[in-house]
């Protein structure tokens, strides 16, 4: 932050005065709100919440990364974007609505997707940086690229009726891999998209994420350094967990090996889309289209379709004429089915089918097809009158 702090407008006076008039704030600390900048990497669920309360509460400078459009489905938690922004670039939507509520701030759009390439280059302007992103490839760069700047990381998380939030990257706290050295196999942790979250719930946690960028911003109170706040929806409780600093951590450790930004696709187990599915079309022959399924139902030789979602969402669309099977419960009832006979395996997108499929192989079906795409597919390509989630 620079040392040399702006001054306040009568108007801002106006505006922050609940804030002026508390002595852990003052005007100094308004000041310092004003003079400060907070990087918040996404517009979705956790940025939403996180950067209107941050333009409120006056940080003079907020930059947002984010290449994605706001759709539908968003509007249920991101609170940012409203029904007439559908379709519109999130960034715009989101820059349009900070300025609407506090046109004294500053915000800065990035529409580019977050990568080893050009996170120094996004990061090094900005005080804090607050992680609002919902993959592993993406949160570990976000730790790393703040602990070798020097930038605190407000981090935050959230998964169906729970959240975590904490504060990595600090000179005597842990960052981000000292609590979580290793990321888990891929696909064992579903995304939001598949697992679905409380709307609420990332106004919770981003409310959280921004309280931390402004205590960092102002000096005031106690951050969430080495400590990790875990938040249950459901049962309205918050846990804490205490967070050592990990002296042989990579990063962030006494004598640390990872130096620059690496390949965090790589490092996850992440294969970039397009190459996998080259390899696993081309190569395997182990998946088959929404079109080509539904010329074969055409013709009178459908395949047996076996649905590995949750009841819940079989009620929101199907294929006809599949069979519910939940993923969890095929390891129990595959037995159901017929090792001879020639099967389509489908979900909402086509990650939990995968695993569906390959669980099958492995006890010895020989004829199982992935479902490229999913039901969302399907609906995309051959039944639109059906709704999308």
């Amino acid at each position: 932050m620079s040392s040399t702090l702006p001054d306040l407008s009568n108007e801002e006076i106006k505006r922050y005065s609940r804030h002026l008039i508390m002595p852990e704030v003052g005007v100094d600390g308004q000041r310092r709100l004003k003079g400060g900048s907070v990087l918040c990497i996404g517009a979705g669920g956790l940025g939403s919440p996180a950067a209107m309360y941050l333009a409120a509460a006056g940080v003079g400078r907020i930059g947002i990364v984010d290449f994605d459009v706001v759709d539908y489905s968003n509007l249920q938690r991101q609170i940012i974007h409203g029904t007439p922004d559908v379709g519109r670039s999130k960034l715009v939507s989101a820059k349009d609505r900070l300025l609407a509520l506090n046109p004294h701030i500053q915000v800065d759009t990035y529409e580019e997707a977050l990568s080893s390439e050009n996170a120094f280059r996004l990061f090094e302007p900005y005080d804090v940086i607050l992680d609002g992103t919902d993959n592993f490839p993406t949160r570990y760069l976000v730790n790393d690229a703040c602990v070798l700047l020097g930038k605190p990381n407000t981090y935050g998380s959230i998964f169906r009726f729970e959240g975590q939030a904490s504060v990595f990257g600090m000179k005597k706290g842990p960052c981000y891999r000292c609590l979580y050295p290793e990321p888990p196999p891929p696909g064992l942790v579903p995304s939001c998209a598949e697992g679905g979250v409380l709307g609420v719930l990332p106004g919770v946690i981003g409310v959280i994420q921004a309280t931390e960028a402004i205590k960092l911003l102002t000096g005031v109170g106690e951050p969430l350094v080495g400590r990790f706040l875990l938040y249950d929806a459901l049962k309205m409780r918050f846990r804490e967990l205490k967070v050592p600093k990990d002296p042989d951590c990579p990063v962030c450790g006494t004598h640390p090996t990872v130096t620059t930004l690496i390949d965090y696709e790589q490092f996850c187990g992440v294969r970039p889309a397009a190459e996998a599915s080259v390899v696993s079309v081309a190569s395997n022959g182990f998946e088959i289209t929404s079109v080509e399924l539904k010329q074969r139902i055409d013709k009178g030789q459908p395949p047996r379709i076996v649905d590995v979602r949750e009841p819940n969402e079989f009620q929101i669309n199907r294929i006809p004429g599949a069979e519910l099977i939940p993923l969890g419960e095929l390891p129990r009832r595959y037995a159901e089915l017929d090792a001879t006979e020639e099967l389509v395996v489908m979900c909402k997108m086509g990650g939990r089918s995968a695993k569906a499929a390959d669980f099958l192989r492995s006890v010895g079906f020989t004829r199982v097809l992935n479902l490229k795409g999913g039901v969302l597919d399907w609906v995309d390509k051959v039944d639109p009158s059906q709704p999308k989630y």
